[in-house]
């Protein structure tokens, strides 16, 4: 875990003068928290001239400020820079909002939200609990279960690959091509990448395997599943992902989830406001460090 140190040698290196107190307002992607030391570890955004993008270690100035706080979650908070010290402090969850702007869109999920909670539905894993075995088939129509993965971590998305909106599936899907090249050397031996499509009756494995030809995919080490409808609409409730028919597309929401090397759901990143590079910071957090 970095310390102090490294966060006061980049400020100086920046020019920045710690004789008093500082204070920036940052963005960020938790990757690690530390409840008993009142610390996080977080993949911070470039604060414009000021500090590049990096991961840095943080303490908290009120214990108030982890509540809430798991790996995934994307932060804005108020780093305080002082001549020997630096901390962070009103540390506020950013949700995810972009349905915010599609109030129709908005009130669906909702009703469906509201539906299965009624119904026989499945409860969405939440961190820390250990993630049941699956199986689909993936772009080569070959069978691939979870199981078969164990001791490593396992990055997953979801997607449908007739999504027309470039922020969306097609973003989650670039993440995972930059997760591919920056561990390209750890690929199957310590990371795996799962791309689960929700429209399984048009997404059959010819398909997904058309679709992961544009990320020049590694076969081996990256599975694009399919399987019957039921067995993947129970999957995607289980990892919180909701999708329903809206005229000629799928509305849906956007999940992104880690599971680690010993089986539990790591994280769960909703969304897609995070960085490719914070995704990987914590991915490799977990590659790294997986207590």
């Amino acid at each position: 875990m970095r310390r102090w140190s490294f966060l006061l040698a980049a400020l100086a290196v920046a020019g920045v003068s710690t004789a008093a107190a500082r204070y920036y307002s940052a963005t960020g992607l938790v990757l690690k928290i530390d409840r008993p030391h009142r610390g996080m570890v977080v993949s911070c955004e470039a604060i414009r001239g000021y500090m590049d993008a990096m991961v840095m270690s943080f303490a908290v100035s009120r214990p108030e400020d982890l509540r809430g706080l798991e790996p995934g979650v994307t932060i804005d908070f108020t780093l305080v820079v002082d001549k020997d010290s630096a901390h962070a402090e009103n540390v506020r969850i950013r949700k995810f909002e972009s349905l915010e702007q599609e109030p129709q869109a908005a009130r669906r999920l909702k009703l469906l939200e509201n539906l299965d909670a009624v119904g026989p539905s499945i409860r969405p894993l939440a961190v820390g609990e250990p993630v049941p075995n699956f199986t689909l088939t993936d772009q080569n129509r070959q069978q691939v279960s979870l199981s078969q993965f164990a001791g490593k971590v396992v990055a997953i998305n979801f997607i449908y690959t007739r999504c027309p909106l470039p922020n969306y599936c097609f973003r989650l899907s670039n993440n995972f091509g930059l997760l591919q090249k920056r561990f390209r050397s750890r690929l199957g031996r310590n990371v795996v990448l799962l791309t689960i499509t929700f429209d399984p009756e048009h997404d059959q494995p010819e398909v997904l395997a058309n679709y992961a030809h544009t990320w020049n995919y590694d076969p081996l080490s990256w599975h694009f599943l399919t399987g019957n409808a039921a067995d993947v609409r129970q999957l995607c409730r289980r990892f919180g992902v909701m999708y329903w028919p809206d005229e000629s597309v799928l509305t849906h929401s956007l999940q992104t989830v880690i599971i680690d090397r010993q089986g539990k759901l790591a994280a769960s990143l909703e969304g897609n406001q995070f960085t490719a590079k914070q995704l990987g910071d914590l991915v490799e957090t977990l590659m790294d460090h997986p207590n």
